[in-house]
């Protein structure tokens, strides 16, 4: 995780087409709004590797699933990688004086459920799985379970 000064004054997030340009947010929007409603995992994919995302084979987001519109770049979503229904993959955080940046990385065959949060530097490690609801504040191993707010390990993944 990176944190960086503002750039003025003011509250950092009032600098944030200095940190990242307005043709490229206005790019990265287009392209994540549009896929948020597609109705093919296929188009959905390809238009969120527009951004810059690494999206990997087979992937699913459900609808309205959610990239970083300023930093979509940093997003890595592995092989077969499942991302629910209205869930968001964040990899900024601004504050007063300062910012946070971190990359996010979906390992393969991990399922995020519906109207999840995930943060800037999280890693969800393969096979593992996060339960609907959930703000992940920090990694989930492979093939764990977690959930809650924030998420926690509840088990391992493959558990009865």
């Amino acid at each position: 995780m990176e944190t960086r000064p503002s750039r003025g004054p003011r509250n950092s997030l009032w600098y944030v087409y200095k940190d990242v340009g307005f043709v490229r947010v206005f790019w990265n929007t287009s392209w994540i709004l549009l896929a948020r409603y597609a109705p093919s995992l296929r188009l959905k994919n390809w238009m969120l590797r527009r951004t810059g995302a690494k999206i990997g084979k087979h992937v699913s987001f459900g609808f309205e699933a959610t990239l970083d519109i300023l930093y979509p770049q940093r997003i890595t979503v592995g092989d077969d990688a499942i991302v629910g229904y209205d869930s968001t993959l964040l990899c900024h955080g601004y504050i007063h004086d300062r910012y946070q940046l971190g990359d996010v990385t979906v390992g393969p065959r991990a399922s995020i459920g519906a109207k999840c949060l995930i943060l800037p530097g999280v890693t969800v490690g393969e096979g593992a799985v996060v339960g609907g609801g959930s703000v992940v504040t920090r990694d989930v191993p492979p093939g764990e379970f977690w959930a809650g707010v924030p998420a926690r390990k509840i088990r391992d993944a493959y558990d009865a």
